[in-house]
């Protein structure tokens, strides 16, 4: 039997004070209060970019500008497998304040401060590829 393939977009959404926001997934969710990059799955016949532009309406109210992939990523969990694509994003309009429509909690980091908190383990692959960790 083939294992299920699920593909998802990150956001690099970074704000003028070169600080990038992760949110707190809902403590109902699979994998609950671990932190992310916002984002989610790309849903049958969306582009990245669309599908990144309507995860992060829909779980933190804000519109952002998608801009170039920053990295692609593949991570096997026990029952399926992350295609995982990360964008640089900005917010469309900065002052624009983040909701939590469906994440639990958020916080602008640096990426040095992103240590300090649990990522589930596609996001954390990606994080050490960001920090040049990843041998």
């Amino acid at each position: 039997m083939a294992r299920r393939q699920v593909r998802v977009v990150g956001a690099m959404l970074q704000n003028e004070q070169g600080r990038y926001l992760i949110t707190q997934r809902p403590p109902t969710a699979s994998l609950p209060l671990l932190w992310e990059f916002p984002g989610g799955r790309v849903e049958e016949g969306e582009e990245d970019a669309e599908a990144l532009a309507r995860e992060i309406q829909e779980e933190t109210g804000v519109e952002v500008d998608v801009l170039g992939q920053a990295m692609h990523t593949h991570h096997e969990y026990p029952n399926y497998d992350i295609d995982f694509r990360v964008f640089h994003c900005r917010l469309s309009r900065p002052t624009e304040e983040i909701q939590h429509l469906r994440v639990h909690d958020h916080r602008w980091v640096t990426l040095e401060e992103m240590s300090a908190y649990r990522f589930p383990d596609a996001d954390a692959k990606t994080l050490a590829k960001l920090l040049d960790l990843d041998s």
